[in-house]
């Protein structure tokens, strides 16, 4: 299946570390993002688990879901949360008393142990080859809007782990300018200047941007170059 952005993300059912799920009715109206792994136990995947599980109440700002999935069982699933948690210093808690069903750990792992879902959703690496002789699950990121849209897909090799603080910029970029008429420039962060939409009006700039906004002077003398501050 080739994915582009802007298409409803394919429903699908699972099993998880919280039992079986409903794509959709799980995220219900949040965001989601739905990240890949090549294996369980594997010191890559290890680490990405890890952050993602520090930055629970940073997705939880931006009322994002995050979920996970690797090729291998539930059963694989919940030994592997130890060790996650071990590694990332995650606080111990008694069965039943975090989100995912699995103690302290906030968020569910797919059971992919058939590969349908990598398959399907094209996580394929096909330049890294498995010990059963099958191309891994590349590293794929999907960030999925409340109406089920596909709004952003990042695609890492599987020998790369990911930066989460880059996902999570990518959100507050795509949140901000759900509801603005601005863009973010390079490297932009929550809460610096924008770029004003070239769509815009110049007889609507002082009712859509009272803070006011400046024009960069270019070589070509056009005046598409737009600054101002971040709408609240």
């Amino acid at each position: 299946m080739s994915l582009n952005l802007g298409d409803p993300f394919p429903n699908f059912t699972a099993d998880t570390t919280i039992g079986s799920i409903d794509f959709h009715q799980w995220m219900g109206d949040s965001w989601a993002i739905l990240f890949s792994h090549p294996a369980d136990y594997t010191p890559v995947c290890t680490t990405e688990l890890a952050a993602v599980a520090k930055l629970i109440p940073e997705f939880a700002k931006r009322n994002v879901k995050p979920i996970a999935l690797s090729c291998d069982s539930v059963a694989s699933h919940r030994g592997w949360i130890e060790d996650i948690k071990a590694y990332g210093g995650l606080q111990q808690e008694s069965s039943g008393g975090g989100a995912s069903g699995d103690g302290a750990f906030p968020f569910p792992i797919i059971d992919d142990a058939k590969r349908e879902l990598a398959v399907k959703l094209n996580m394929l690496d096909r330049d890294e080859i498995g010990a059963a002789g099958l191309p891994l699950t590349c590293r794929a990121v999907f960030v999925i809007d409340p109406s089920k849209k596909l709004r952003l897909l990042i695609l890492y090799p599987a020998t790369t782990g990911r930066n989460f603080g880059e996902i999570l910029r990518t959100i507050d970029s795509m949140q901000l300018t759900d509801k603005r008429k601005v863009a973010t420039p390079a490297d932009w962060k929550q809460g610096e200047s924008c770029m004003v939409l070239p769509t815009v009006k110049d007889e609507q700039l002082s009712e859509l941007f009272p803070a006011g906004v400046t024009s960069v002077s270019l070589p070509s003398g056009k005046g598409y170059l737009r600054r101002t501050e971040c709408p609240k």
